[in-house]
């Protein structure tokens, strides 16, 4: 009799962990960026060979994702809400952070998943102003607390809010690297924009031991941003840093 219920419990904990990840649509998923810390969610359509492999992927991992992160795992299937995340759409597999989207832009595999998530269980990018600019960044000076990659935006800037999850991906690749940092070119960083001549949004720049390097490559997608980071800048124009007006 004890065996045939250990058999029972093993069978019912096999079908738990290979159910299928839960179905939630465009509102539900807001209610839970609202109220949940920690939600994983796969954007999929019908269809769709590659959304199945992510999903398979998924579900053999959950157990790990709620273990460790305390985390939603769910599905969202054709989605309005994708396009604020990933510009190719599906599949796309995203993390919330307290409602902040970190986007997973590396292979199809669990453990590297795992450890992306787990690595940044808090939003990576930091949040400059006028205020803390110089302080943090030490840029007019040589940059003492390292190389910062910043961008400027604006809170009515679509493209800027659809960058957000990627940007995050960004600050995940390069933690180790350097600093990953966005700035309100129109409210809290006016002036630091200014001083920048930032004109539009969004716009990205490298510091770099007192230098300024603009990113004007029209690829918005992690990988461009990430080798001009560590490589590319090298081959874009090298500018002075101006001094804080404050400073002169």
């Amino acid at each position: 009799m004890k065996n045939i219920l250990i058999l029972l419990l093993l069978s019912v904990v096999s079908v738990v962990l290979s159910a299928p990840l839960e179905v939630v649509n465009d509102d539900e998923l807001v209610n839970l960026f609202k109220n949940e810390k920690n939600v994983i969610v796969l954007f999929t359509k019908k269809d769709c060979e590659q959304c199945d492999n992510y999903e398979n992927e998924l579900i053999h991992l959950r157990e790990d994702l709620v273990d460790s992160l305390n985390a939603w795992v769910v599905k969202a299937v054709n989605s309005q809400l994708v396009r604020l995340y990933n510009p190719s759409k599906e599949p796309a597999l995203v993390f919330f952070r307290h409602g902040i989207p970190l986007l997973y832009d590396g292979p199809l595999n669990d453990e590297l998943i795992l450890h992306t998530f787990i690595e940044n269980k808090e939003p990576v990018v930091r949040e400059l102003s006028d205020d803390n600019f110089e302080y943090l960044t030490q840029a007019s000076s040589g940059a003492t607390t390292g190389d910062w990659f910043i961008m400027f935006y604006s809170t009515d800037c679509v493209d800027c809010q659809r960058l957000q999850a990627r940007w995050e991906a960004v600050g995940a690749k390069l933690k180790s690297r350097l600093n990953v940092a966005r700035i309100n070119r129109q409210t809290s960083g006016a002036v630091t924009a200014r001083r920048l001549e930032i004109r539009d949004v969004p716009t990205f720049v490298l510091l770099r031991q007192g230098k300024l390097y603009r990113y004007i490559i029209p690829k918005y997608d992690v990988g461009s941003f990430a080798a001009f980071a560590t490589d590319w800048y090298k081959n874009a124009r090298a500018e002075r840093i101006p001094v804080p007006k404050n400073q002169l």
